[in-house]
């Protein structure tokens, strides 16, 4: 996959099969897009192709109000780690400003994504909008379609178990500690990626020494504190490990994540490692009580020790 920042770095795509959004996640509903316009793209020769936004289209336009304290499930790092095993061709990231976000719908397809992109085919996923004030629609498209010569698609919306797969609830799952229900949602484990540094003297003092997890992008949604049973992947190897969330205080919108990995000394070099979440073991844990503390993270260890990953 090829990551391209702006419009302007990313010519000579082949007969351009597009798709836009925020992808927060690249769940099993972004999946069945993106696996459409693969299959479109081999079908007519051509390149599949993702236009998404940063930062966040709220966190721009709203940021007082419903952008303020928006979470995402996926840092930046993350959601490019996940499309690279999609099999989408290119990522196209535009900078979102307010003077982009004046772009009408009509311009952003015709100005943009056909006449600069080239765009042959355009799919989006069920009740997209998009444009300035999101006066854009599948309905508005297919007109457009038209007069453009271009294909346009939209993907129903996707479900399990009956219920409707959208970031926000994969956020509202992560956030009751609902791991397996997000997994279910995401169709692969939640992870965190990040450089790994000294853990706090907490954990270390109750016979737990761990690594903690250094996320770089702000509104990182970290799952509700407790204790997880995870997969650490570092140095081309996968340990096995747990993971400890953790808030100094109920004020921390995002909590603290360390790693307790098993057969491991949890002494190596900073350096940037893939966690994945498989299982919620356990809930918060006392940090400002030794004894407890202990004999909490060992029910953990051994919750975590009973399962096979």
């Amino acid at each position: 996959m090829q990551v391209h920042y702006g419009f302007e770095n990313a010519k000579g795509i082949k007969n351009p099969v597009v798709t836009t959004g925020s992808f927060d996640g690249v769940h099993i509903g972004h999946k069945a897009i993106i696996n459409r316009i693969n299959a479109i793209a081999r079908q007519i020769g051509g390149e599949s192709v993702l236009i998404s936004f940063y930062p966040h289209p709220r966190k721009v336009l709203y940021p007082e109000t419903e952008g303020k304290d928006l979470m995402f499930i996926n840092s930046q790092k993350e959601k490019i780690e996940l499309l690279s095993k999609s099999g989408l061709n290119h990522l196209i990231i535009v900078k979102f400003t307010l003077e982009f976000s004046r772009t009408s719908s009509e311009q952003f397809i015709r100005n943009i994504l056909i006449e600069k992109l080239g765009a042959r085919f355009i799919v989006v996923g069920f009740n997209h909008h998009f444009g300035h004030n999101k006066q854009g629609d599948y309905e508005y498209l297919y007109n457009l379609s038209k007069e453009l010569n271009f294909g346009v698609e939209e993907i129903p919306e996707q479900d399990i178990q009956h219920e409707t797969v959208s970031s926000t609830a994969i956020r509202k799952a992560l956030k009751e500690g609902r791991i397996q229900r997000a997994n279910a949602y995401l169709d692969h484990q939640y992870i965190i990626i990040g450089g790994l540094g000294k853990g706090t003297h907490f954990f270390r003092d109750a016979g737990f020494p761990t690594l903690m997890v250094q996320i770089e992008e702000a509104g990182k949604l970290t799952p509700q504190n407790g204790v997880f049973a995870v997969g650490v992947q570092w140095g081309g190897n996968l340990y096995k490990a747990m993971a400890i969330v953790w808030s100094e205080s109920e004020s921390d919108i995002s909590g603290k994540v360390e790693v307790h990995i098993f057969d491991f000394d949890n002494h190596f070099p900073d350096d940037e490692a893939i966690i994945f979440f498989h299982k919620h073991i356990s809930l918060a844990v006392e940090v400002n009580n030794p004894k407890l503390l202990a004999q909490q993270l060992q029910i953990g260890k051994e919750g975590v020790d009973e399962l096979i990953y």
